[in-house]
């Protein structure tokens, strides 16, 4: 989907399920997140809330034209690499219960 100044929430919300399933798969999160609810804050900001306490939602800019999904991806790694606490520069490793230390 490219971005446009009136996107289909429910449908920025699917892709943005999917951008989430695909870096938990390439072990680029730490932690699965759940794409909640999608906010509009004007013509070109989304605001996409997970609320989980370890990341609670993510705003980002996509201008008309541009791929939502590129733009969500690239904020929300950028995003994950500033995390604190025990998530801060954590190896990612699989295992039964998902992902450890």
């Amino acid at each position: 989907m490219m971005c446009r100044m009136n996107a289909d929430i429910e449908l920025v919300k699917v892709e943005a399920q999917q951008v989430l399933d695909e870096l938990l798969e390439e072990s680029l999160i730490p932690f699965k997140l759940q794409a909640r609810e999608v906010n509009s804050l004007g013509n070109e900001e989304l605001v996409i809330r997970f609320h989980d306490s370890r990341l609670r939602s993510i705003d980002i800019s996509c201008k008309e034209g541009e791929s939502f999904k590129d733009a969500f991806r690239a904020a929300l790694l950028e995003r994950v690499g500033r995390l604190e606490g025990p998530y801060k520069n954590q190896k990612l490793v699989r295992n039964a219960g998902g992902f450890g230390r």
